[in-house]
C-alpha cells in the first residue's frame, strides 16, 4: 500500500507574543485521516500551535512567526491565501461550547448558508449528516427547532462539532473539547472521534493524559514551547524515549 503524504507539515515553526516565546523550532508531520494529539502542561504552546494552523492568531498584535505550515503541500501563510477558504477547510472547536443564538437547526446550517447553499435537499442532508457524525442526531432529531442553548453542556459541545462538520472541512482542530463535560458526554465525544477520523484529519488537545492515550494515533509532547517527542500514541504512552515525557505521562509533574 502506498503511504499517504502528511496532510499537514509543520516545519521549524517558532512564534512569540511580544517578548514571550510560545513555540521554538517545532517540526512535525500530521498524518491524514488519523487523530493526532498535542499534549503537555499548561503554557507549553499547544493551543498556539493549533491556532496557527488555521490562522486564528492573525488578529493578535505584536507577534512574530517564523517557519512554514503546509496544508496538502501549500503554505497557509503564503501571500494571496484566502483565509476564509482556509478556515472552511480547517474547522476548529473550542474548550467551552459556544452555540450561536437560535435553534439547533440554525446553528448547524449557519456555515452552509453563509457559504451560499440554498437547496433545501442539500441543507437537510448537511443537517442530518453532521449531527450524526457528531453522535447527536438521535438525541436532537425531534428538537431541531428548539433553542440550541436549551441543550445540555455535552450536547452543546457536540453541536459545535456538528456545526464545524456541516462545512465538510478536511481538518478538525479540537482544543480541549471535553474539559467541561461529564464522563458520559466525554465518552460520546471520544467515540465520535473514532468514526470521524475515517473521513477527517483530527488534531486534538486532550484534557488529560488518560484521554490522550485513549484517542491518539500519534501524539506530540510539548514542554515550554518545544516539541519534546512525537511518536505513535501506543508507543509514547507506554515506552517514551525522553525522560521528560515519561515524567509527565506518569504524573511526576504537570
Amino acid at each position: 500500500m502506498v503511504e499517504q503524504p502528511p496532510k499537514i507539515r509543520i516545519h521549524d515553526v517558532s512564534y512569540a507574543y511580544g517578548d514571550r516565546q510560545a513555540l521554538r523550532n517545532v517540526t512535525l508531520d500530521v498524518p491524514s485521516k488519523a487523530v493526532t494529539v498535542l499534549f503537555g502542561p499548561a503554557g507549553s504552546g499547544k493551543t498556539t500551535m493549533l491556532r496557527l494552523i488555521n490562522r486564528l492568531n492573525d488578529l493578535v498584535d505584536n507577534t512574530r512567526m517564523s517557519g512554514r505550515i503546509l496544508l496538502d503541500g501549500q503554505d497557509v501563510y503564503a501571500p494571496g491565501v484566502d483565509v476564509t477558504a482556509l478556515r472552511r477547510r480547517v474547522g476548529m472547536v473550542f474548550a467551552l461550547p459556544l452555540p450561536l443564538p437560535g435553534t439547533v437547526r440554525e446553528n448547524v446550517l449557519y456555515g452552509p448558508k453563509l457559504a451560499g447553499v440554498r437547496e433545501q435537499s442539500r441543507l437537510d442532508e448537511a443537517l442530518q449528516r453532521s449531527l450524526t457524525q457528531a453522535a447527536l442526531w438521535d438525541e436532537v432529531k425531534d428538537r431541531l427547532d428548539d433553542p440550541a442553548r436549551a441543550l445540555s453542556g455535552g450536547q452543546q459541545q457536540r453541536l459545535c462539532i456538528a456545526r464545524s462538520l456541516a462545512l465538510e472541512p478536511e481538518v478538525l482542530l479540537l482544543d480541549e473539547p471535553t474539559s467541561g463535560l461529564d464522563p458520559i458526554s466525554t465518552g460520546k465525544v471520544e467515540a465520535s472521534l473514532l468514526d470521524l477520523k475515517k473521513e477527517y484529519t483530527i488534531i486534538i488537545i486532550p484534557h488529560s493524559v488518560q484521554q490522550a492515550a485513549r484517542v491518539a494515533d500519534c501524539a506530540a509532547f510539548f514542554l515550554m514551547g518545544e516539541l519534546i517527542e512525537y511518536r505513535a500514541g501506543r508507543e509514547i504512552f507506554t515506552t517514551p524515549c525522553d525522560q521528560r515525557t515519561e515524567d509527565y505521562v506518569t504524573g511526576r509533574f504537570g
